[in-house]
């Protein structure tokens, strides 16, 4: 390989020194590619950049053909979906513009792959789905045009074909098709074997791959490990280590559910050795560290739960001769507590067979001790240990007969939640009306018991249900804004404080002799009828929807510290898991976990589409508790098959995609939450639209139920426009922001031609039945005055807004849908064309990608705002090309891009962008994780930018190592005045005593920003040193812990000159009243700003 990465190199060397151009693209594209199978992803993204800017530059349209299929390829391997959608498009289109059927079929299967990647880690992207299929499917149809009649000779086209049944077959799996899937896949190899397909094909590795999750997925051990072995050899014998390493991995999951924890580890071992050959898979290196450890906390679950059946046969020892006794009730609610600590740690291991054994004695103790809740929960258990083993029939069986206990006694919680459970085997079964009709009967049950957490789990299914097997659009958005309207509603309740409604725990006799490795506590309702006593309390378990996810969610699955945790989820997957303090009955596959850890939450912002008339569901009540303190994790159960696929052909794939532990804020588009009016674009007005464009006719105003959920009718001259409440109104209506989104609005709905003028209109007032909006400050007189009257606008005249005009064009370019909060930021009237603000607009690498190409022609700007949004280093590069192609190398710039999810490579945009040396004077980039990595990168700007007076690197999990970079990194000749430093960790003493030497050397220098950041007497000394040789205005010591001493003394060396220091925080800090007391009062009144909250201050010594 090295070799012939040599050889490649030199040729390149030569056809670019003879300029021939042609050659000089196809080396470069060579290079990328031999890279690309080495693993170097990022290395060979480089050579594929110099073949596209040569191709394009000086080579004929056609022969970028190859150089958009390579670069979409390294882009979706890099896991930048924007990018590799933006190529991978235009690869399709050039194909089509020169009617070449192989790169049609090639580009299709791309674009099927990409979409595929977006909808495993969205819960509600009905467009990647359909568009997933769509793409697959007509890469089928091509692949069997091409077989039929091939345009050459030199190819029978099989590779493609036997490539396609491969991705329709894991599209099906990864849908919950298993059998359909298992039929595509075994029809591949058919084909290979009917065509004489060479043996170590690696078209046969992928069907075999995937063939091997399916079977895994059926329980199907032997055909599973069968064809797992068989992926193995061939991905060794052809020399593809990532294949080989992921195949690894998926035999020591099929260990590891059969609880063959030994053989599991040695599996994932030799996966982590060959993980660890390769350059840029560091996400599967992680992975199987997680998986290891894992195994190690599922062997100890394995050991307790061996413990507790010694504990129990001892206990039934003791009930022998405690028979027909007055200690007989006891032994048995002894005995039912060892047995829901043995069923849930079974749960825990995905140890089904012995979760249905202990199920099944729990129940006869249930009928020992009459106890029709406790049996139940007993059916509950059985049912899922039935479905778990994929024994529907008789899942069903046990479900039906805990609907009927629950119902004798009245459980309207058990009933809703044995529903879905049903319609979940319905699901798998293939009877999707009858499972969809299961959870609608859920959600009515739950609405009637006012059950929130049920309402969401049956809507949430009955969602899944209306998005994957019916695919209704229509019913998907209603029930996706039902979904949203329920979670905010619990939010705002969690905001508020509002206490949920759970028992108190009670001694019982039974709790008294619970073994003490067993499971937190449990709050359990109340049985109808009966008395709360310490023999009778009901033991109503924690239950989940026996499902996994719809998708594979993947990203890093949890550690697992203690033997309370879920061990069910196989320890490959890379799982994204979400918490509440309380039992959730997850969406259509969806599991619930016990976890003390804390964990990302995954948040789909889809907001309500304004079509959709929302019926008014029930306010969330207090939420009842079933589980203890621990939290509730949600984990989709076939995540796994994710993280395990390999990709190699140009033209398929197995699913592989790792997600980086980083990322923890995943927003859905095809739900869009943006409003458009524009016939281009979803429309937002109910009436009609005429040929020009303009949307005519009366519509009647919505009543206006709600402001979460209902939307405002405003008309503005001849149209009418709906608003959604919710993003003009809060705790406080605000006026501006609904005048800018009526204006947004307004010009969205205007044709094609009048709105390239780019001019929007000035909103002067805003009136509803005679009385003028501006005089409703609060959301309630808002409700009031509206009812059912019409806002009626006013225009006050015309801006010209030209990069909103040039973003809803590329949008429209794009098939990108505006975003409407993005649209209200940059008509903000009070700020110049200069200034770009763009934060907190639910931003992603993909969809900023319209307002970066709009960018590109606005050029010259002197602040760029992107924080509080979900952007990572694709985004930065994109940046740098803007910066690069404005040519603008003077003029001040600041660059805020604060909490995001930018890693280290995100400031080498900065640093390889030459025009920005001069230029960038704010640099905001805290609240990202940058790490160490960043170090070098940060010292380069500090010496190279020139004009950089602010840098804030605050919370970015830096430490000792990097601050001394950036102390190195500084001279007397840096023009620094403004520098945060603040919670980091660890950062040594020695490391801020360099810094602050550094610094105490800088002219400018004002302002130092180090808040959470422990310092020591050796820092609070030369912070003192400091003061008294520069003129701070600021100083920011919050939660430093410095004390009294320390505190006295570096305030006396700040207030000795006579300027006034703007800003001093001291907040806790551990002060006392000594601190006053030795301090001159008058000096205080130097400070501008003193803030020393969290001080354990005596109240009159303070005033004083």
């Amino acid at each position: 390989m090295d070799s012939e990465l040599k050889s490649a190199k030199s040729a390149f060397r030569n056809a670019k020194a003879e300029g021939n151009r042609r050659e000089e693209a196809r080396w470069a594209n060579v290079i990328g590619d031999i890279l690309k199978n080495k693993g170097e992803y990022v290395e060979a993204l480089k050579w594929l950049r110099i073949d596209y800017d040569v191709s394009l530059k000086h080579l004929p349209e056609k022969h970028l053909i190859p150089t958009c299929q390579s670069l979409g390829e390294i882009y979706l391997r890099l896991e930048r979906f924007s990018d590799a959608l933006t190529y991978q498009k235009k690869h399709l289109e050039l194909a089509r513009d020169v009617n070449d059927i192989v790169e049609q079929q090639r580009a299709s299967t791309q674009l099927g792959r990409t979409y595929y990647e977006l909808f495993s880690r969205s819960e509600h992207d009905h467009n990647s789905i359909r568009n997933a299929k769509k793409y697959f499917n007509c890469a089928m149809d091509l692949a069997v045009s091409l077989k039929k009649n091939p345009p050459n000779n030199k190819s029978s086209f099989l590779k493609e074909y036997i490539d396609a049944y491969n991705n329709i077959g894991m599209l099906e799996m990864d849908l919950d098709n298993l059998h359909e899937a298992q039929k595509i896949l075994t029809t591949g190899l058919e084909i290979c074997d009917e065509e004489e397909i060479s043996e170590y094909d690696d078209g046969r590795s992928r069907l075999h791959h995937n063939l091997g999750n399916v079977y895994m997925e059926l329980r199907m051990w032997n055909e599973a490990r069968k064809n797992i072995k068989r992926d193995i050899l061939i991905c060794h014998k052809i020399g593809h280590c990532q294949g080989e390493a992921k195949g690894y991995i998926n035999l020591g999951e099929v260990h590891y559910r059969n609880q063959k924890y030994e053989e599991a580890r040695s599996y994932y071992e030799k996966a982590l050795a060959l993980a660890k050959s390769l350059e840029d898979e560091d996400a599967l290196v992680r992975q199987i560290n997680q998986n290891i450890e894992t195994v190690k906390e599922a062997v100890k679950v394995m050991d307790e739960i061996k413990r507790e059946e010694q504990k129990l046969k001892k206990l039934k020892r003791e009930m022998a001769t405690a028979k027909g006794t007055l200690h007989e009730r006891k032994c048995l609610l002894q005995q039912n507590g060892s047995l829901e600590l043995l069923v849930e740690k079974a749960r825990m291991i995905s140890a089904w067979e012995k979760h249905c054994e202990f199920a099944k004695e729990k129940k006869k103790i249930a009928h020992e001790l009459c106890d029709r809740q406790k049996l139940g929960d007993s059916y509950l258990d059985i049912a899922e240990s039935y479905q778990k083993l994929r024994k529907f029939n008789k899942a069903i069986k046990w479900y039906k007969k805990s609907w009927e206990m629950y119902k004798t006694i009245g459980n309207l919680e058990g009933q809703a939640l044995v529903k879905i459970n049903i319609g979940n085997v319905l699901d798998s079964t293939h009877n999707w009306k009858e499972a969809l009709n299961a959870y609608q009967e859920s959600y009515r049950i739950a609405v009637e018991a006012d059950l929130p957490n049920l309402q969401l789990s049956a809507l949430e299914n009955m969602h899944y249900s209306n998005m994957i097997r019916f695919d209704d659009e229509d019913e998907t958005r209603r029930l996706k804004l039902l979904i949203d309207k329920l979670k905010k509603s619990h939010e705002e309740q969690e905001a508020n404080g509002t206490p949920e409604d759970c028992c108190s725990e009670t001694d019982t006799e039974e709790d008294d002799c619970m073994s003490n490795s067993g499971p937190d506590d449990f709050c359990f309702p109340k049985t109808p009828g009966e008395e709360l006593n310490d023999d009778n309390t009901p033991l109503m378990s924690l239950y989940q929807s026996i499902k996994g996810s719809s998708r594979k969610t993947t990203s890093q699955k949890e550690s697992l510290s203690n033997s309370t945790k879920q061990l069910e989820q196989s320890p490959k997957s890379l799982t994204k898991l979400t918490s509440e303090h309380q039992a959730v009955v997850g969406r259509k596959r969806v599991r619930v976990i016990l976890s003390d850890d804390d964990d990302d939450e995954m948040e789909c912002s889809s907001r309500k589409d304004h079509d959709c008339m929302l019926e008014d569901l029930p306010d969330y009540d207090a939420i009842k508790s079933k589980i203890s303190p621990s939290k509730t994790q949600i984990v989709p159960e076939y995540g796994s098959k994710c993280a395990i696929n390999v990709e190699e052909s140009s033209s398929s794939f197995k699913c592989w995609s790792p997600n980086r532990a980083t990322e923890t804020c995943k927003r859905s588009r095809s739900l869009s939450n943006d409003i458009v009016v524009e016939p281009d674009f979803p429309s937002s007005s109910k009436c009609d639209t005429s040929i020009s464009g303009k949307q005519n006719g009366v519509a009647h105003p919505m009543k206006l139920h709600s402001l979460n959920d209902q939307y405002i009718a405003c008309r503005i001259e001849n149209d009418i426009i709906y608003v959604e409440a919710a993003l003009c109104a809060a705790d406080q209506f605000d006026i501006d922001s609904l005048k800018s989104l009526v204006a947004c609005l307004y010009y969205l709905q205007f044709p094609t031609e009048k709105r390239s003028e780019g001019l929007l209109p000035i909103i002067q007032h805003l009136k509803c039945a005679g009385r003028d909006l501006e005089s409703l400050d609060t959301v309630e007189k808002l409700k009031e005055h509206l009812q059912n009257n019409m806002v009626e606008a006013s225009i006050d005249g015309w801006i010209q807004k030209r990069l909103i005009k040039m973003y809803v064009d590329c949008c429209k370019e794009l098939s990108e849908v505006p975003k409407i909060k993005l649209l209200k930021k940059l008509y903000n009237l009070e700020i110049s064309d200069d200034e770009i603000v763009a934060s907190d607009c639910d931003l992603q690498d993909l969809s900023i990608t319209p307002l970066i190409d709009a960018l590109h022609s606005q050029m010259a700007f002197s602040m760029l705002d992107v924080s509080h949004n979900c952007l990572g280093n694709g985004t930065m590069e994109k940046l740098r090309k803007v910066f690069t192609a404005s040519g603008q190398s003077y003029g001040d710039l600041t660059l805020d891009l604060h909490c995001n999810r930018f890693g280290p490579t995100a400031l080498f945009q900065i640093c390889e962008c030459s025009v920005l040396f001069a230029r960038l004077e704010v640099l905001n980039i805290s609240g990202n994780r940058l790490t160490d990595a960043c170090g070098s990168y940060l010292s380069t700007i500090l010496k190279n930018c020139t004009a950089l007076c602010s840098l804030n690197v605050e919370n970015c999990c830096i430490t000792s190592r990097t601050i001394q970079k950036i102390a190195d990194a500084l001279d007397s000749r840096s023009v620094l005045s403004h520098l945060c430093i603040g919670h980091n960790s660890p950062v040594s003493g020695n490391a801020i005593v360099n810094l602050l030497s550094k610094l105490s050397t800088l002219k400018r220098f004002s302002e130092l920003n180090m808040s959470g950041l422990k310092l020591g007497k050796s820092v609070v000394d030369t912070l003192c040193q400091l003061a008294g040789t520069l003129t701070l205005s600021g100083l920011i010591l919050g939660g430093t812990g410095i004390g009294n001493e320390g505190t006295i003394k570096l305030t006396e060396s700040l207030l000795k000159g006579t300027e006034e220091l703007v800003k001093l925080d001291l907040s806790y800090c551990g002060l006392t009243s000594d601190y006053i007391l030795n301090i001159n009062v008058f000096s205080f009144w130097f400070i501008l700003e003193l803030n020393l909250e969290g001080n354990p201050i005596m109240l009159e010594v303070c005033s004083l």
